[in-house]
């Protein structure tokens, strides 16, 4: 298999990547061939993983557009992936100059793309690190020169929490991350679940499989399990729903387009809450 020229030295890319994989969801060019074959097997079981992933996409923007309007301007985006068009950084930015968005991952292709991506930019920056050692987050130099954590932040953990099992202790993690913020910050929030597929979860469970398989686990949890990351917060309203019902008249984007109609998009959950 021959190595791409923005591939990063030192990694295997005969291994699958689930932030290569959801790359490819949304049509961007950094993924390799192993990366579209996990993709496609997926789809097999569940076509619309694509409308999924643009409905989380188009909330993540609504989200950070509203987080501006209520005068949070730093960012610490986790689980961030590879660099696509309306990031995290361009939308907050386009709303306030002033924004600061620190980004973070544990995949070497989105860490050294996103790198690349945003050189330059003093405003923005980029951490190797993985959400279940939010002490390394919290500590690292670009966290410290980007962001005042005695004012408010907009924590994003959008699409990620999912890949992590109980065992990681994922509602631990956040619980620290919340206890590092200040009053007023946010929790940006998304997750899938079986709750609102348009399909039988035994035949879900065969996209499930297939994350298993490349060994990455993918955790479909609950409402109820979902809610519980905001254990400290208040979920705004319309709290705790399929992502494109949450605020979709407010704060418009024309990149988001018109209310979806796919049935795939209003799978899983996303919230926003705020810390008191």
């Amino acid at each position: 298999m021959e190595r791409p020229a923005w591939a990063p030295p030192g990694i295997d890319i005969s291994v699958p990547s689930v932030s290569r994989i959801y790359d490819y969801y949304l049509g961007g060019s950094h993924n390799f061939e192993v990366d579209r074959q996990a993709a496609r097997r997926a789809m097999e079981f569940m076509p619309g993983l694509p409308k999924i992933m643009q409905a989380n996409r188009a909330f993540m923007r609504r989200a950070v557009r509203y987080a501006v309007s209520r005068g949070i301007t730093q960012f610490l985006d986790i689980g961030s992936g590879i660099p696509t068009f309306g990031n995290v950084h361009e939308v907050a930015q386009a709303a306030s100059p002033e924004a600061r968005v620190v980004y973070v991952d544990h995949d070497p292709v989105a860490v050294a793309h996103s790198r690349a991506v945003l050189a330059g930019d003093d405003r923005t920056a980029v951490i190797a690190a993985d959400l279940r050692k939010p002490r390394d987050i919290l500590s690292a130099p670009e966290t410290l020169r980007l962001l005042d954590l005695d004012r408010p932040v907009a924590l994003l953990l959008v699409a990620v929490l999912h890949f992590l099992e109980d065992a990681d202790d994922p509602y631990s993690a956040v619980a620290e991350l919340r206890d590092a913020l200040p009053a007023g910050s946010l929790l940006v929030l998304t997750h899938a679940s079986y709750e609102g597929l348009p399909l039988s979860e035994e035949v879900a469970g065969g996209m499930v499989g297939v994350y298993r398989d490349i060994r990455n686990p993918l955790v479909m949890r609950s409402r109820e399990q979902v809610t519980r990351f905001f254990d400290g917060f208040e979920l705004v309203d319309p709290g705790l729903v399929s992502m494109p019902n949450w605020q979709p008249d407010g704060l418009a984007d024309p990149q988001d387009g018109e209310m979806p109609e796919d049935p795939y998009a209003f799978s899983g959950f996303g919230g926003v809450g705020r810390k008191a």
